[in-house]
């Protein structure tokens, strides 16, 4: 089966719907708010030995219904990918010797069903779709310390061109950086490279691709100096500003936003650091066991958005008037010169733990997944200052859900 490809980024068992949340008031500007849009989450299994599904939400009347369910991504889903009208899906397979990439047909009411899929190094974390035609899909393996590449200009008949592995750091640290750990795959804004940050090995691997050949050549990426071991660096994400372009960093383990500058040289990309701080844009300690996860730019690329795990630094006002603790989204406005980040805003991300939030098309809109509290939000965001406004929309899935993206 062939399939028409646009490459747009990425992103249970029963389903409790929430009250509705009013529409209106809010900080956006944006008068949009007969808010109507198709959502997917995918869940991790709240027992083990279960499965967890891929959900598809519809957003109505501020309103979040479960529109349909699948268990076609396997037991542990993660990360989505959609790519005209298919979604590319990862099972981490927890404890298996190998993971899986499926290939999910997009149907009415945005349900989903398997299309094909095919073996990947233990525990995929993260795919992006690259060269001519959206043929190709990289694949971090955290589990497995390494990536594999597929053919998928059929997606009934995925295939592999290549899985490699990486050699432990061998600096005899514990885990999770005892081994290597690429925790993200992302494609550069020309098309020509890959960036897996490896959280392990404290690597931002960079590999030059053959658009049409959908093969890759290591590059020499940016390696993290001895004295900066234990960073993790967790997700990247790409900023163009004019004629310059910047790549961002959010590192896990010492919970840190990083700045590069991005220099195109012949067939290379350098990287340099210009900026380098707390994911709250200073050098304040945050508590313990804070974890920085997900990272994004705006859909009109004008901000950086962020969020931070297990602060329980704020407080958000379910529906029903109850108090709940919250961790943070932050925003950041970049100084298109320099790099530079400046904040705008620390908003609660409507729960504890979001490992992954998302934009619509348009980033008026701007859902969360606190997995912690098995919660889906929806809120409203000012496209003009950056802000994220008032929850509109909100639901309880059961399971850990890990990550949420609009249809596009």
């Amino acid at each position: 089966m062939r399939t028409s490809h646009g490459i747009a980024a990425a992103l249970t068992a029963g389903f409790q719907l929430a009250a509705a949340r009013p529409c209106g008031g809010g900080n956006n500007n944006n008068n949009s708010t007969a808010e109507s849009a198709h959502l997917w989450v995918t869940t991790y299994p709240a027992v083990w030995g279960q499965s967890g599904k891929v959900i598809t939400l519809q957003l109505a009347h501020s309103r979040l219904t479960s529109v349909a369910e699948s268990e076609a991504c396997g037991v542990n889903p993660s990360w989505l990918t959609q790519a005209g009208d298919v979604l590319y899906c990862v099972n981490e397979a927890w404890g298996a010797p190998q993971g899986d990439l499926y290939a999910l047909a997009i149907g009415s009411n945005a349900a989903v069903t398997r299309l094909g899929g095919a073996k990947t190094r233990p525990g995929p974390v993260s795919n992006t779709v690259y060269g001519n035609n959206g043929r190709g899909l990289a694949v971090a393996n955290y589990a497995g310390a390494g990536i594999d590449t597929f053919n998928v200009e059929d997606p009934s008949a995925i295939t592999l061109i290549k899985t490699e592995g990486y050699a432990p750091p061998g600096d005899n640290q514990s885990p999770p950086q005892d081994v290597s750990r690429p925790h993200q795959a992302v494609l550069d804004p020309t098309g020509d490279f890959l960036v897996f940050p490896d959280l392990g090995a404290d690597v931002l691997r960079v590999f030059k691709v053959n658009k049409e050949t959908l093969e890759h050549e290591i590059k020499e990426g940016f390696v993290y100096p001895p004295e900066e071991r234990g960073t993790g660096p967790r997700h990247v994400a790409f900023y163009k500003a004019g004629d310059k372009t910047f790549l961002y960093v959010v590192a896990e383990l010492k919970n840190l936003i990083q700045g590069f500058s991005v220099e195109y040289t012949g067939d290379d990309l350098k990287l340099t650091r210009v900026f380098n701080a707390t994911t709250h844009g200073d050098d304040q300690a945050l508590p313990s066991g804070t974890a920085a996860a997900e990272i994004y730019v705006s859909p009109d690329g004008k901000f950086i958005t962020l969020s931070s795990r297990n602060e329980r630094s704020l407080e958000f006002t379910l529906a029903d008037g109850t108090t709940v603790p919250s961790d943070p989204l932050i925003t950041f406005k970049v100084d298109h010169e320099s790099g530079a980040l400046e904040l705008v805003q620390v908003a609660p991300a409507g729960g504890i733990n979001p490992r992954h939030f998302s934009f619509n098309k348009d980033g008026t809109l701007v859902a969360s997944a606190a997995q912690s509290d098995s919660r889906i939000v929806v809120f409203r965001r000012n496209v003009a200052t950056g802000e994220i406004g008032e929850a509109i929309a909100e639901a309880i899935v059961e399971g850990n859900p890990n990550s949420v993206i609009f249809q596009q």
